[in-house]
């Protein structure tokens, strides 16, 4: 018997043990993520002038807890999961008007609640949880029943009412985020393309309504992106910094704890969005691109355990993962090299921060479990 087919038998069989299971967890996958996580730690203890505190023992840690939830969902069968998606979808609703209600509010947002020592950004969560509603939703849909608009309707409404709870905290770039990440799931699960064009006009047409609509700060944001010399000092100080201390770092970098914009605190967030700059200053170009391989390498982990699953459920949690594993990297680079304007977008499995490390691995955790059950037998496509 071939190991193949002894693996699909195993994944199809719910009574599966679990030391059988963890034979078939991607190892190679798991040491992949504790080198990011290691790079992560080398940057903060940096961030901490040299020392793991405040910064880099608090990422182990939790790198660590993340690490055992991760596995322990990898072991959860997947359709478990599935029928567990909906109270997953509707618990991170529930956790976002809290924060409306009851939420701590920080640097003029309201966007964390208190759930005993754990201080929780539910946003974050959320947008696993979206994914987990959508797959669960369009896991048996056929061809056919993708082309009703009113069977794409509800899954709508799923994506728009985070989105807009998102807002109101506000956080732009999470809520942006969010939309895009829901938009991926639609259109793996086979959504035509002209209805994303039809979106995409509407948008357009809506921007110049929605900037008048802009926080303030939000609004300088987009002005500063445009022009950070015009205020130097104020506004434009982050990213004039970041570009400084990005082209410091010349070829091969200034040397571990060298840094001197990182050092001096002319680099501002630099244990969290700005990260990847003092990485870039004291690593140089390679190193800089060293971690973007690294992470390039997760993402296509991703996208081929999206391939190679056998049901639709666990290939759209695959597309959704991989699309919010991409744009999390991709918003954080291109924030502090100028791209885009600045947002707090933090780098994963690298910045310091408690509920971006939880949701990561809690996402990675279900990417596991799908690569584990991909052979898993769900119910025929409905019409």
């Amino acid at each position: 018997m071939s190991v193949t087919y002894e693996r699909r038998l195993l994944t199809r069989d719910r009574g599966a043990g679990l030391l059988q299971k963890l034979w078939l967890i991607p190892w190679s996958f798991v040491l992949l993520l504790c080198a990011v996580a290691a790079v992560g730690y080398v940057a903060l203890y940096s961030a901490g002038g040299g020392s793991p505190e405040p910064y880099a023992a608090k990422h182990a840690l939790r790198f660590g807890f993340g690490l055992v939830l991760m596995l322990s969902i990898a072991l959860v069968d997947i359709r478990l999961i599935a029928r567990l998606a909906w109270l997953g979808y509707a618990a991170g609703i529930a956790l976002l008007v809290l924060v409306l209600l009851h939420g701590n509010v920080g640097k003029g947002a309201q966007r964390w609640i208190d759930i005993g020592p754990l201080q929780l950004q539910p946003s974050e969560l959320m947008k696993i949880m979206l994914v987990l509603g959508l797959a669960a939703w369009f896991q048996r849909a056929s061809w056919e029943r993708m082309g009703s608009i009113l069977f794409l309707l509800p899954p709508a409404l799923m994506v728009l009412l985070p989105v807009g709870l998102i807002l109101k905290q506000p956080n732009l770039g999470t809520a942006l985020i969010t939309g895009m990440v829901g938009a991926a799931v639609f259109f793996a699960a086979g959504t035509r393309w002209w209805k994303f064009a039809l979106i995409g006009a509407g948008v357009a047409v809506a921007a110049p309504i929605a900037y008048d609509h802009l926080h303030d700060y939000q609004r300088a944001r987009i002005t500063t992106f445009l022009d950070p010399e015009s205020d130097p000092l104020g506004a434009g100080y982050n990213i004039i910094q970041s570009k400084i201390a990005l082209g410091s770092g010349g070829l091969w970098g200034k040397g571990f704890l060298q840094g001197t914009q990182g050092h001096l605190n002319f680099l501002p967030e630099k244990q969290t969005d700005f990260i990847f700059t003092m990485i870039a200053e004291e690593f140089g170009l390679v190193g800089a691109l060293t971690v973007l391989g690294l992470l390039s390498l997760v993402l296509m982990f991703c996208f081929a355990v999206a391939l190679r699953c056998r049901h639709q459920f666990g290939r759209l949690i695959a597309v959704g993962l991989g699309t919010n594993f991409f744009l999390y990297v991709f918003v954080n680079v291109a924030m502090v090299t100028g791209s885009i304007p600045v947002g707090g977008v933090p780098l994963p499995l690298i910045s310091h921060g408690g509920s971006a490390m939880l949701t990561t691995m809690l996402g990675f955790g279900l990417l596991l479990s799908v690569y584990v059950h991909r052979d898993a037998e769900f119910g025929a496509a409905q019409d």
